[in-house]
């Protein structure tokens, strides 16, 4: 288990006084890299191999958001790990204690220099923390579609801005591109999010919108060819 200590800033803030939903992923994301300093020997393997830790898909189940000025912690903790991939719990805590977002998340090892996926050997596996599951609902990392035709919207330029230290787009960045579609008034208690394949600098993102009979929100970024980018589920 890895934490970090914050408070919710003007910067992470919305107009309605409580932290955006993109500023909370941030802060997980963060505290989810930091948890390699917990961990020495396994961020030696990696960067002496030159891999990455590579987010597949992102559940976060959103209880309340926490209010600008609140102080916040966030805790990390690897659940299991099976050769390819890595299984994670972060969670968002507010100022009384308890969660105000709840995350699961799969990731992979890729190699930086190929881009392709990397078995870890098993006795780098073995030197990993790992802990318990924590309580919520876990939904499977592939998100079905519902079989209805979606609206398209006006493509998405990925900029500068948008670059994290892979020379991807950063996931938190997707989600930005799609919370600017949706209705202004749809309350998003759960959020999935399948990452296809990222995203460069200048690359076109073309958005198609998908409203299910659930009441459900999908978003899809696409290619000029219909191939996605990433998949996301807001609920």
């Amino acid at each position: 288990m890895y934490e970090i200590k914050d408070r919710v800033c003007a910067s992470r803030t919305g107009s309605n006084g409580t932290m955006k939903l993109t500023g909370a992923m941030d802060i997980l994301q963060d505290c989810s890299l930091l948890w390699l300093e917990s961990e020495p020997s396994f961020r030696g393997f990696l960067v002496g191999n030159n891999l990455g830790m590579f987010v597949l898909s992102r559940q976060v189940d959103i209880i309340r958001l926490p209010v600008c000025g609140e102080k916040i912690t966030v805790k990390t903790s690897v659940f299991a790990c099976r050769s390819f991939f890595g299984y994670r719990n972060t969670v968002l805590y507010g100022e009384n204690g308890l969660p105000c977002l709840l995350s699961w998340s799969l990731g992979a090892f890729v190699n930086l220099d190929t881009g392709r996926m990397v078995r870890l050997p098993q006795s780098e596996i073995d030197k990993v923390t790992i802990d318990e599951k924590i309580d919520m609902e876990y939904l499977d990392k592939k998100i079905i579609l519902p079989d209805m035709p979606g609206q398209r919207m006006d493509a998405v330029t990925v900029k500068r801005n948008d670059i994290d230290i892979y020379h991807h787009m950063n996931n938190v960045k997707y989600v930005e591109a799609a919370l600017e579609l949706l209705p202004e008034n749809f309350v998003i208690n759960r959020l999935r999010i399948e990452y296809k394949r990222p995203a460069k600098l200048g690359d076109l993102l073309y958005p198609q919108m998908i409203k299910a009979p659930s009441a459900n929100w999908y978003v899809l970024l696409l290619d000029s060819q219909d191939n996605p980018y990433v998949i996301m589920e807001f609920s």
